[in-house]
Formats: structure tokens, C-alpha cells, sequence
């Protein structure tokens, strides 16, 4: 049986910015947040600002990797945390 590599939410708004070449103006991404309604907010993509290495930054916020839950881009599921609610 081939094992799974591991797929990290960089590594997904990277290849969608860069490889497909249209920017992030068609991603959503829902992390978790703390004291919002369950816990989660979103962040449409074109307010994203930079992709760093342990974070991305918006224009209010830096929001570490670890907490994005959801990734979708033109409305479809490209990335879902596979871990438990923490």
C-alpha cells in the first residue's frame, strides 16, 4: 500500500496562486477563530495579502496555517483539516 503524503493549506493556496496563475481572488478560506460564531471565520482571497511561511496576512490579521479548516476555490473543496475540532 503507497502512503499518503500529507498535504499542507500552504501548499494549497501556493499551487492556486502561482501554478494555475490566477491569483486567490476565487478562494475561500475558513479557520478557526476563536469567539466567532463556532469558532470559525472566512477570509475571501482577495484579502489575503502575503503568503508567509507559518501564517498568511491579511490587511487586519496574521492567521497561522494550523487554523485554516477549509479551503475552496470557485466553490469547490480543495483542502479540509483532517484532524478533530481542537
Amino acid at each position: 500500500m503507497e502512503a499518503r503524503r500529507t498535504v499542507y493549506p500552504r501548499e494549497v493556496l501556493n499551487r492556486i496562486k502561482w501554478k494555475e496563475g490566477r491569483g486567490l481572488k476565487d478562494v475561500v478560506v475558513t479557520y478557526l477563530h476563536r469567539g466567532a460564531p463556532g469558532d470559525l471565520s472566512a477570509v475571501r482571497g482577495e484579502e489575503i495579502v502575503e503568503l508567509e511561511r507559518s501564517f498568511f496576512v491579511t490587511a487586519d490579521s496574521k492567521i497561522p496555517y494550523h487554523r485554516i479548516r477549509a479551503i475552496e476555490h470557485r466553490g469547490k473543496l480543495v483542502y479540509r483539516d483532517r484532524e478533530p475540532e481542537r
